[in-house]
């Protein structure tokens, strides 16, 4: 199944899994803290494991992805950890010499109930963090955000990569907003 998924187009992919938006579910919290105690179980030292992305944030519609950001020590090698992730049950998606990204819960068929979006990175490679924060604490900025992704939705649904495109804008202006208010809250050694 993992070879078949490999094997498949970009778009054919994109048909397979589609951007879907959903209200907040309860569920994905405690989704996110069983898929974190395996993690804490079989990866050696982990800086830090974090749940990122829309589904942290709950008050507005996400993407039904659970979003886990992984960072080790800079000391360590990306490499030696991606063979624990995949005998996890992920796959992965791509790579660079200062990340690895895997998923899991993509089946033949489409998503699995749980759908997990792991990132593999370095300590302080973490924007997400603030953004997630910045929203949380930032009712009015995370309502804009959800008015954002809902009106790219329907044209995005079947692409992916433009749909977090045409995010991007938003998402590095309050990123940056939030560093500035934060400060180096998970960037100790920067």
């Amino acid at each position: 199944m993992v070879k078949r998924l490999l094997q498949m187009t970009l778009e054919e992919l994109w048909q397979l899994f589609p951007i879907i938006l959903t209200a907040h579910q309860k569920c994905w919290k405690e989704w996110y803290l069983e898929e974190e105690t395996l993690l804490k179980k079989v990866l050696p030292q982990v800086e830090r494991i974090s749940h990122i992305g829309s589904t942290a944030i709950p008050s507005i519609w996400a993407n039904p992805i659970i979003d886990i950001l992984v960072e080790i020590p800079k000391e360590r090698n990306l490499l030696d950890y991606k063979t624990r992730i995949i005998n996890n049950g992920y796959i992965c998606m791509s790579e660079s010499e200062k990340w690895l990204s895997f998923n899991k819960g993509y089946t033949e068929n489409g998503f699995a109930e749980r759908v997990f979006h792991l990132h593999l990175r370095y300590t302080g490679d973490n924007n997400e963090l603030y953004f997630r924060d910045y929203l949380n604490e930032c009712p009015d900025v995370a309502k804009e955000y959800e008015k954002l992704k809902l009106s790219l939705w329907k044209e995005y649904e079947h692409n992916r990569d433009a749909y977090t495109n045409a995010k991007t804008e938003f998402v590095k202006k309050y990123t940056t907003q939030a560093k500035m208010k934060y400060g180096n809250r998970y960037n100790h050694d920067d």
